[in-house]
């Protein structure tokens, strides 16, 4: 099917995401709006339309957002979009949660800037064609352990070279025993897509999968940008699931490291206090990590995260998602990033535990 065709015939399945109330938003008003501008396509912001149709795929040869980051390798390309008259067809890399995301972060912009969010649409895509979408990552392992996500650019040796692939650059290197492979993406790899690429670095050999990231801390005394996350075990899809995890008890023993339950959630637009009510007794909230342990478990292999914690939903901190570029902020990063280093060295080469005191 032509990409304009799915405007004129509108394919089964066709959803309405519904926006999200902003006074129930576990964000405030100001700030989740401030997060919103940040992702929403300048094409949609800065016009309207009378169609905005959100679809799973992933084309970079036109319709590119002006707002989307720059000075960083990885994790820099967001939805793309191509007008067709008044109708406006948003691409998302192919995953059912990164699809309905995006389309509540249009409808819940539209929403609150006071324009009508009933003229957007989503098609979830099919799981084959989610599958598909990740046929272009073909790395030759051999019972590596690889690393993906976040500040890789800082976990990788300062000296190695970035191999380009389509969508994703990587580099090996030799730390103790183990070969590692430092794999990236410069798009996203939200939810169920997190769950494909480990599924799909298990076909390709991977021995173990680790992922850094963010995320967000659901005990209220949690200050964002100090502590360091990491666990076993995910609230995914309405069951717990476990996994073989890569760092055992190591991790969670180091100082600054909080471990404990961890939640899957496929958008930050559906954390409102409602949510956030039923998950109290849960530490932990991202959209990956869940999806990640699932399919390790099922391919045999071992996982394991260990994430900044970033924000918090139960309290109001300076810090959240809608100011991550802020100069105090990437220095705290910083300083943790340099603190996942130290213990991903530490659990490859089998040395001591760490000392050191508690941020």
């Amino acid at each position: 099917m032509s990409l304009s065709s799915l405007l004129v015939s509108p394919p089964a399945g066709l959803l309405h995401p519904a926006p999200v109330d902003p006074a129930r938003h576990t964000m405030s008003r100001e700030r989740l709006l401030r997060y919103l501008e940040i992702k929403v396509h300048h094409l949609i912001q800065e016009q309207d339309w009378d169609s905005i149709r959100v679809v799973g795929g992933y084309n970079r040869t036109r319709g590119i957002s002006r707002h989307e980051k720059s000075g960083k390798l990885f994790n820099t390309e967001r939805p793309t979009a191509q007008a067709y008259g008044r109708n406006l067809l948003v691409q998302a890399f192919p995953g059912a949660d990164y699809v309905q995301h995006y389309a509540l972060i249009i409808a819940t912009y539209l929403a609150m800037t006071g324009r009508p969010a009933d003229t957007v649409t989503y098609q979830p895509p099919g799981e084959e064609w989610c599958r598909t979408a990740l046929d272009t990552l073909n790395l030759d392992l051999h019972g590596d352990v690889v690393i993906v996500g976040w500040g890789l650019e800082h976990l990788a040796p300062r000296s190695g070279v970035w191999t380009q692939g389509p969508g994703y650059c990587w580099q090996d290197a030799q730390v103790g025993d183990a070969r590692v492979v430092y794999l990236g993406f410069r798009h996203s790899i939200w939810g169920d897509v997190a769950g494909r690429t480990v599924a799909r670095l298990a076909r390709l050999g991977a021995g173990a999968v680790v992922y850094v990231g963010k995320v967000g801390g659901l005990n209220p005394g949690t200050e964002p940008n100090r502590w360091l996350a990491t666990g076993n075990t995910s609230l995914l899809g309405g069951a717990l699931v476990s996994w073989e995890d890569f760092f055992g008890d190591y991790a969670r023993a180091q100082p600054g490291v909080r471990s404990g339950l961890h939640v899957s959630s496929p958008s930050i637009l559906l954390e409102n206090q409602d949510w956030l009510a039923q998950h109290a007794s849960y530490a932990f909230v991202d959209p990956e990590i869940g999806p990640m342990g699932a399919a390790a478990q099922r391919a045999g292999i071992p996982f394991g995260y260990l994430h900044v914690i970033s924000n918090n939903l139960a309290s109001l901190y300076p810090a959240d998602l809608s100011n991550e570029r802020h100069g105090d902020v990437l220095r705290q990063r910083a300083i943790l990033v340099d603190r996942i280093a130290s213990i991903l060295t530490a659990r490859l080469t089998g040395g001591a535990p760490l000392t050191g005191a508690t941020p």
